[in-house]
């Protein structure tokens, strides 16, 4: 029996004549800013094929991983050494118990944009989707440069460690391919200390990437200062923080900073106190240079990592094994924020939760520190990882027009390790649409197509362009 696949339909997610038309006429075809994604710029250089779609869609995406998982599919067939086209076949089998979660939508929008397949995925569909997805793949159309052609992206920002060589950005930078690729400063290895041994041998790192020896903090942050400007020299403007803890804001001296350093160089680890006042001044530091130097900067905060241990000593980390984590964090966003402000060091920032209790907190504190002079200065990120489905969209979108202002709004990130993955900006944007079109129909807003349509391009395209200094 053929089933129509209602995700494929022209009116997906559009529930009036308002909503459809603002897609169709305005957002559909915008090209697509990506300022925050995991993706490989080697494989962008090398402008790899995969082999086939298992490879393209599986080999790295633990949203599916967290699925097949639940749906009670053995890890062999998900990170494991199984046949490819098995891997596929349990996953496809896995889809239809995705329904109303936003891996239904995600699997069909990128099977209709990459491949221009509209049959529904299932254990019965599998083999005809993996072979027919298997040959076009051999195709040049299908190498990982086209991929991003078909999709219309414009530009893309990937995210590297400070002791990244960025040999593959210096390669792309100097190419004369036409999408422009980005790099985004991110030491959350170097401010995390709650592991003495694993932070040796990220100092060892370091040591041989700025070619110092590092005996001392100052030494510390000198190296890591050295690569900042690095990073600078090759094209980065970005900064990208991961706050798995409230924003730390202690004051410790230089002595006490010199006493947790050499703790550390001994293998012991410091206290909860210690490794507070150690990322309260590193952050602070980070914070300054990016200031310094034009950069905008991102916080992500919120998220519990690999609280599986038993798992990730098998799979590894970063597999699907994080969540949400609600700790509070209000008042030492406030006083870190002031505190740059009061130095007037306080750049360009963006601030993504994770846990979506916290959306009118981020979206009250970014109030704050507008300084008009900078439209949307201070952003309210976009609906992020766990909350980066339908009803997470909506929320964080009605949250920033009650205490902010959406028409300043740089729009979506995929987050993602995946090239497909940019049909995610095809669904927040026909989110986006229906809630405008949905209020002209309520008559909430007025029928004024230049206005909404203004308002839709900049939020999907415009404001991203603008906003970021590159």
């Amino acid at each position: 029996m053929n089933i129509l696949n209602p995700i494929c339909e022209a009116s997906f997610l559009l529930s009036n004549s308002f909503s459809q038309k603002l897609f169709d006429k305005v957002a559909k075809d915008l090209p697509i800013y990506d300022y925050h994604n995991h993706l490989s710029a080697k494989d962008i250089v090398l402008d790899r094929k995969f082999t086939d779609i298992t490879e393209l869609w599986l080999e790295g995406d633990h949203y599916k991983w967290r699925a097949m998982r639940a749906n009670g599919i053995d890890e062999k067939y998900i990170t494991g050494s199984a046949d490819a086209r098995d891997k596929f076949q349990r996953w496809s089998l896995t889809v239809p118990a995705t329904i109303r979660n936003p891996l239904y939508h995600w699997t069909h929008l990128e099977l209709k944009k990459a491949f221009g397949i509209t049959t529904i995925l299932n254990g019965n569909s599998a083999n005809q989707i993996y072979d027919e997805t298997k040959s076009l793949l051999q195709e040049e159309d299908y190498s990982v440069r086209n991929l991003l052609r078909k999709f219309n992206v414009s530009t893309l920002c990937t995210t590297e460690d400070p002791t990244d060589s960025l040999e593959w950005h210096i390669q792309l930078k100097s190419s004369s391919f036409e999408i422009k690729v980005l790099t985004a400063f991110r030491p959350d290895k170097a401010i995390n200390v709650c592991n003495a041994e694993n932070f040796q041998k990220y100092l060892i790192e370091l040591e041989k990437c700025t070619n110092s020896s590092i005996g001392s903090y100052q030494s510390f942050v000198d190296a890591l200062k050295t690569r900042h400007d690095y990073f600078h020299f090759h094209g980065c403007r970005l900064a990208d923080h991961g706050l798995e803890f409230p924003f730390p804001v202690l004051e410790p001296t230089k002595a006490q900073l010199e006493h947790i350093f050499q703790q550390l160089m001994l293998k012991k680890m410091p206290d909860i106190q210690m490794q507070i006042e150690f990322k309260s001044a590193l952050l602070l530091e980070f914070a300054q240079w990016n200031f310094e130097k034009g950069w905008v900067q991102q916080f992500h905060v919120g998220a519990l990592r690999d609280v599986n241990t038993r798992a990730v000593r098998i799979i590894g980390q970063a597999c699907g094994f994080d969540s949400i984590a609600d700790f509070s964090y209000a008042e030492t966003m406030g006083i870190f924020f002031n505190r740059l402000e009061e130095r007037q060091m306080l750049t360009k920032t963006i601030v993504y939760n994770l846990n979506p209790t916290d959306n009118e907190v981020i979206a009250s504190m970014v109030g704050n520190f507008q300084d008009g002079l900078t439209p949307g200065k201070m952003q309210f990120g976009a609906a992020w990882w766990f909350s980066d489905q339908k009803k997470g969209i909506q929320d964080h979108l009605n949250c920033l027009s009650n205490y902010g202002l959406l028409s300043q709004f740089v729009g979506m990130v995929t987050d993602s390790r995946s090239f497909l993955s940019f049909s995610r900006h095809e669904y927040f944007r026909r989110i986006l649409c229906d809630l405008i079109g949905s209020d002209i129909q309520n008559k909430e807003i007025p029928n004024d197509y230049e206005l909404v349509s203004e308002l839709i391009s900049n939020i999907c395209y415009g404001n991203a362009n603008k906003y970021f200094n590159t």
